[in-house]
């Protein structure tokens, strides 16, 4: 894992310092090692955090006669299968890194070397030859790729705040974006919070040549598969030969794997999967917030561990501990993103980066094996949500701000701007012939997943130096979840039907048929009338509050906070706001994890 930029076409010889810059950027995501490529016209960097070949992966790789140049981010889990195929061609590898079969791959089959890779990744090559940079993403968006342009000359890389400290400027925020974000807890789409700054999409990819001209398409699109798969047995038939090889490409490392263990379906089956594998003794780690009104999982998951000899490590976390963090959360999740589930994240690769490099995590299979209780919405619901004039049946139309509230604070701007639109152009986007439930798996594949959760696990993860693999969204798991038939899916109110199912030979019942509750964090409880008190003095002053917001509806939705406690979501939306732009203002210097929220909004 590690992070990735560069720059091209430029004229003349690149600057060694501003690369050098960026790459202190990245430091976090690469704390093992560093690597610069500099020629007329190009320049290329990598961090490294060495998890496949610790001794000779050092990057940028360079190809023997020196006309490919490659910085890779992420792991190729089929790279010992494509190495043999390509050995077969005659190709001669000179390391053991998995990111070396990027750059053989490519001299065989060109830019269709996207076709042969199962992992994730984000990566630049350069062909010199051709005097063009190939930059792509993979199939899902796990790991990141942005972008900006100053003139002909292209900026990349894997956070947002490289392309500043490359580009040496802060662009404004789109009014778009940020009304996405306040109200969905994410943008989505190729447009960021950041003007002029893009995000390369999942399962795309970029040519850039000399000129700075562009070509850019999408190499694969989830849920295009039209075979349906229509009997249970057919199902257990295929998902039997195929998980275990999934799961023994995703533990190909030369470093110990863990996981987190969140006491559900998808991480405590993952657990099992390594188990089963004969995976020896995996470290588990678990979080919990004691004495709120969030469900404590934290028995759940110590007694799956113990049942599967895991070394298990759990956390009770108070409040202050957790509130402590919200600034480096927000500092690590690079662009402006709202998810609660940051903070728990972040503490867990906390604990476990004192003891690993590389963990499992369980994002994914609720969409690909629809397990979210929005899938299951009756009839009935859907209509009445539709008469009351919420497009889609009501799905996904419940933002943080009520449209009373909306009108109430956010200023004509934002009020004006569509913050579902990117989900409305998912739902068109869909595949033909998609139900309504393979749509709406499809919609949150495209956006919730790859812009919110996906984000949340790169970066809490990566601002500790830590790998995190998502097994069910192995392009194959992927591919077969969608092609289950609908029936398979979701049976009355029961939703991953199948993978429940499947997992009855390892799992518990009673784990398996306990209510969803997700990594709830418990931000009600936190957004007391004393802190609310604190922020009727502190947010009004801040600079991108008063920008944007009317100033009297943001005290009287922090009054309502304080006296019923029922617009909590919309109040953190101000604060991770507010902490944000102090971040973003002050060059996204890394904060210490002691750092009081409400002290870094008081300095001035």
């Amino acid at each position: 894992m590690c992070g990735i930029a560069g720059l091209f076409p430029v004229p003349g010889e690149t600057d060694l310092k501003l690369l050098e810059r960026i790459a202190r950027t990245l430091e976090h995501r690469g704390p093992d090692d560093h690597g610069i490529y500099q020629a007329p016209g190009i320049g290329l960097l990598q961090t490294r955090l060495s998890i496949i070949d610790l001794e000779t992966g050092h990057q940028p790789l360079i190809s023997e006669g020196g006309d490919l140049v490659l910085v890779a981010n992420g792991e190729i889990y089929n790279h010992l299968e494509l190495r043999q195929e390509l050995e077969s061609r005659g190709h001669r590898f000179h390391t053991r890194c998995d990111c070396e079969c990027i750059l053989q791959a490519y001299r065989e089959f060109g830019t269709r070397v996207l076709e042969k890779l199962e992992g994730m990744f984000a990566f630049a090559l350069y062909d010199v030859r051709r005097q063009q940079l190939f930059l792509a993403r993979d199939r899902l968006g796990i790991k990141p790729l942005f972008y900006r342009r100053q003139g002909a000359c292209l900026y990349f890389a894997s956070e947002i705040k490289a392309l500043l400290a490359a580009t040496g400027d802060a662009p404004t925020m789109d009014a778009g974006a940020l009304s996405q974000c306040l109200q969905s807890h994410f943008s989505s789409g190729r447009q960021t919070p950041f003007m002029g700054v893009w995000r390369l999409q999942a399962g795309e990819a970029l040519l850039v040549d000399g000129q700075g001209k562009e070509q850019r398409w999408q190499y694969w699109r989830a849920g295009e598969q039209p075979r349906k798969i229509l009997r249970l047995e057919e199902a257990m038939e295929t998902f039997d030969d195929l998980m275990p090889r999934v799961i023994d490409h995703h533990l190909r490392s030369d470093v110990p794997i863990g996981l987190f263990l969140s006491g559900g379906t998808d991480s405590s089956l993952l657990l099992a999967l390594m188990h089963d594998h004969g995976y020896g003794s995996v470290h588990t780690f678990s979080l919990g917030f004691p004495g709120t009104g969030v469900r404590n999982e934290l028995a759940a998951a110590a007694a799956t561990a113990q049942s599967l000899q895991a070394v298990h490590s759990s956390f009770e976390v108070q409040r202050e501990a957790m509130f402590s963090r919200l600034p480096l959360a927000l500092w690590a999740a690079d662009e402006f993103m709202l998810d609660h589930a940051c903070l728990p994240t972040l503490l867990l690769a906390e604990q476990a980066a004192q003891h690993l490099k590389v963990v499992f995590t369980g994002e994914g299979g609720d969409e690909v094996f629809a397990g979210y209780g929005r899938y299951r919405s009756g009839f009935l619901k859907r209509l009445f949500n539709t008469l009351r004039g919420r497009p889609l049946g009501g799905f996904r139309a419940s933002g943080n701000f009520s449209p009373a509230w909306a009108a109430r604070i956010f200023n004509p701007q934002l009020l004006e701007q569509d913050w579902r639109a990117s989900t409305l152009a998912a739902w068109r986007e869909a595949p033909p012939g998609a139900s309504r439930l393979a749509r709406m798996q499809w919609v949150d594949i495209q956006t919730w997943l790859a812009d919110d959760l996906l984000v949340k696990a790169d970066r809490m993860l990566m601002a500790h130096g830590l790998e995190g693999r998502v097994p069910w969204l192995d392009t194959r798991v992927v591919e077969f979840g969608l092609s289950l038939a609908d029936s398979l899916k979701v049976q009355g109110r029961t939703g991953k039907w199948f993978l429940r199912q499947w997992a009855g030979r390892w799992l518990a019942e009673s784990l398996l048929s306990a209510p969803k509750s997700g990594f709830s964090v418990p931000v009600r409880d936190w957004l007391d009338a004393e802190l609310t008190s604190r922020l009727e003095d502190l947010l009004p002053r801040q600079p991108i509050i008063a920008h944007w917001f009317k100033l009297q509806g943001v005290r009287a939705l922090l009054r309502r906070q304080g006296s019923h406690g029922d617009v909590s979501r919309g109040v953190w939306a101000l604060l991770c706001l507010a902490l944000w732009q102090r971040i973003a203002d002050s060059g996204f210097i890394r904060p210490q994890i002691d750092t009081d929220p409400l002290q870094l909004l008081a300095d001035s």
